[in-house]
């Protein structure tokens, strides 16, 4: 099965300027296939008897090369050069000779039909319109809205696709841009291809290998009931509480937002003020993502079934009385990581059915109840006379189910 690996890169000044200069790349392929692909669609629309081709990945990158880079000399490492040659002033450079030192001619790798140095890796590009294309499919088989233009400095990352090696324990070399170090150890496996994008001030570096699935020897279950009280108690008694990192920053975002309302945006002050707000996010981000991991690690390693219910995730962020405490504590990301890990592990993952009345049932006679508000936090059954927490109850008859 493939597992994804991601970590922070270790980078220098030039390194970083770099790297922005390649997210620039993506955004602009990304802002301007959308704006030909909703062109094409708003033509369709209005001349239904001269419809276009709605263009695939390979056709945006040949217009995106005949159309854009000839237009636009940031794609090149001197955009000087570049308008010389184009108005016939300057000579063409040629490019560097096999067995050439190292050094000599700036133009050794990427080489265009001018002999001009590709700035940025030509991938960049074309992985950007290819994820657009598969965007724009989503949104046409209903399972994703309408793609978005992309703003400088919001979710900035590209993809580089090629010659991706590791060396050694710290080091990854990507095409163009080199040899990066990273602060944690790289996992010695193959890969083709790595997205860089960043977070707040901070730089990270991802990519796909294979890795072997273990045989599970545990023949345990398990029932999960998820909650708000409490992020999720077992049927063997355990309660994990979630780290509710939102909640508790909740104060001090805040503030820091309401001290950045007068800056002037893309002043010096502003930026920063915005790179605090960044990382404070980005923190609560992380103390969320690590509570999720070690729960769903320990659930898929110490257990051979593993059972939740199918919740509606979507419809509980509807209420707004729900929705800030369910997207603090991340129930569709626990059941994503524990759907990876299961099969990582060797665990079966079973999700009971949305109507099953967990909580409603009685764990020791099966009476089922009638009628259980939210506020009764304690099951009592009328016809056993069981009393019992109507978290531990719903995961106990989860647990049921399959034995």
């Amino acid at each position: 099965m493939l597992l994804g690996f991601k970590t922070e890169l270790k980078l220098n000044n030039q390194q970083r300027t770099l790297l922005a200069k390649h997210c620039g790349v993506a955004r602009h392929a990304w802002n301007w296939g959308l704006w030909l692909t909703k062109n094409i669609l708003d033509h369709n629309k209005t001349n239904e008897s001269e419809k276009l081709k709605f263009p695939t990945a390979i056709d945006l990158h040949k217009l995106l090369v005949a159309m854009v880079k000839s237009k636009n000399p940031w794609y090149y490492s001197n955009p000087k050069s570049f308008v010389k040659i184009c108005r016939g002033s300057a000579p063409v450079p040629t490019p560097a000779k096999a067995g050439q030192p190292r050094g000599v001619c700036p133009y050794k790798n990427y080489t265009n039909h001018l002999g001009l140095l590709y700035e940025c890796s030509k991938s960049t590009p074309q992985q950007a319109l290819m994820a657009l294309r598969e965007a724009w499919k989503r949104c046409f088989n209903k399972t994703g809205g309408v793609p978005r233009f992309k703003k400088k400095g919001r979710r900035d990352s590209f993809t580089l696709e090629g010659a991706v090696k590791i060396l050694g324990d710290n080091k990854i070399q990507v095409p163009v841009i080199g040899i990066l170090k990273t602060y944690e150890r790289l996992p010695q496996v193959l890969t083709k291809s790595c997205t860089i994008s960043r977070q707040a001030d901070r730089w990270f570096i991802s990519f796909r290998f294979d890795a072997k699935q273990q045989e599970s020897g545990n023949t345990s279950i398990v029932g999960v009931d998820l909650g708000i009280k409490a992020l999720a108690t077992l049927s063997t008694g355990e309660v994990i509480g979630g780290a509710k990192s939102y909640k508790k920053y909740a104060a001090k975002t805040s503030r820091m937002q309401w001290l950045n309302r007068h800056k002037v945006i893309g002043s010096s002050n502003g930026q920063k003020a915005q790179v605090k707000i960044a990382r404070l996010h980005r923190k609560i981000a992380n103390i969320r993502k690590d509570t999720l991991h070690k729960l769903t690690t320990l659930l898929a390693k110490n257990h051979g079934v593993i059972v939740i219910e199918d919740l509606n995730v979507s419809g509980m962020m509807a209420n707004h009385k729900l929705a800030g405490s369910v997207a603090d504590l991340g129930f569709f990301e626990f059941r994503r990581q524990l759907t990876y890990k299961c099969e990582l592990y060797g665990s079966k993952l079973v999700i009971a059915d949305r109507w099953f009345p967990s909580s409603q049932t009685c764990s020791n006679c099966g009476t089922k109840k009638e009628t259980l508000s939210l506020s009764e936090r304690v099951f009592e059954c009328s016809h056993c006379g069981l009393v019992i927490d109507r978290d531990l109850n719903a995961a106990i008859n989860l647990s049921t189910t399959v034995s």
